[in-house]
């Protein structure tokens, strides 16, 4: 199964334009999941996305998502392969489930409720627990999957998006690293140059793998880097960006571990500008050089007038305090 997902925000209040939030909030179904830049790339993720998913080793649902109107509704020139060679990289599918054929469908039990008078079973499915087991090591399979089939399709038609799990800008000798995906990453793209001019030593992750998330990968790529700048389109509730976190957790334990600094941007569609992402970048400068370790919510590009009659401190002003 292959889904594309032209990124929307979520309600209430209602929106229909892009964020990541829809996208974020699939993260625990097991199914992979991958982010594109532009549309290209969204074409050519989508041709690797059936390789990958059939891969006898992964046979899991996946998402190829980009973000909505921004992508989905703003025409590209894309390069578009032959059928033939098309159907050359793509393999047959082999079916691992006959349903035609019971004798030979594969399973550990069926995968229905028991009786709820079977005390035997003590209200859980039989193989229940193993199937979960099984889903995850189909996720952690298919990151080398991934990899490779990203570097068959690069030597076969010419295109290269890193090495398909996140793509790297002027990374060599960055000493700060802006981590972020999608239209998010592009318009962070568009600025490094102007930061390096001004002395910075600046470099760009795009992730492409949003799950199963590239743990280890990404902490060899960050293990002697001094300041990471994390740019989320999407919120973890009651905590922060998810980017941000899951970074964070993935980083945990490197004995020279970076700053890690996350701000939540362009939510509901706002636009994110070159100025976002500077500020951004020297705010998160100026609290590492201070030794600020904060587990706030960092928000860039807020209009609180939109709000109304709005008071941080009493909520809204004359209404009741806000815990």
């Amino acid at each position: 199964i292959i889904i594309n997902l032209a990124t929307r925000a979520t309600g209430a209040p209602w929106s229909v334009w892009t964020d990541h939030q829809d996208f974020i909030t699939m993260r625990d179904v097991g199914w992979i999941q991958m982010f594109c830049m532009d549309n290209q790339e969204i074409n050519d993720i989508n041709i690797q996305a059936f390789k990958i998913a059939e891969d006898p080793r992964v046979f899991l649902p996946m998402v190829v998502a980009y973000d909505g109107y921004i992508l989905s509704h703003t025409m590209m020139p894309v390069s578009i392969e032959k059928q033939d060679e098309i159907d050359e990289f793509l393999p047959s599918l082999k079916h691992h489930i006959n349903l035609s054929d019971v004798s030979v469908v594969k399973g550990i039990d069926p995968v229905t409720t028991p009786h709820i008078r079977d005390r035997g079973n003590e209200g859980t499915v039989p193989g229940y627990f193993e199937y979960r087991y099984a889903m995850q090591k189909a996720l952690e399979n298919s990151i080398e999957v991934i990899m490779n089939v990203h570097d068959e399709f690069s030597e076969k038609f010419g295109r290269s998006y890193g090495n398909g799990l996140y793509k790297t800008y002027l990374t060599d000798d960055a000493e700060l690293l802006i981590f972020s995906m999608g239209s998010v990453a592009s318009q962070a793209r568009n600025i490094i140059s102007k930061l390096r001019k001004d002395g910075l030593k600046v470099g760009l992750v795009s992730l492409k793998l949003f799950r199963p998330f590239p743990i280890l990968q990404l902490r060899k790529l960050f293990k002697d880097i001094k300041l990471v700048v994390v740019f989320d389109r999407n919120i973890g509730y009651g905590f922060e960006g998810v980017l941000s976190y899951e970074l964070k957790a993935a980083l945990y334990g490197l004995k020279r571990s970076p700053f890690i600094k996350g701000f939540i941007v362009g939510l509901g569609g706002r636009d994110v500008t070159d100025q976002h992402i500077i500020q951004g970048v020297t705010k998160a400068i100026e609290e590492s050089e201070k030794g600020i370790i904060s587990h706030t919510t960092d928000f860039i590009g807020l209009q609180l007038e939109k709000l109304g009659d709005y008071d941080e401190k009493d909520y809204f002003k004359g209404g009741k305090k806000n815990g």
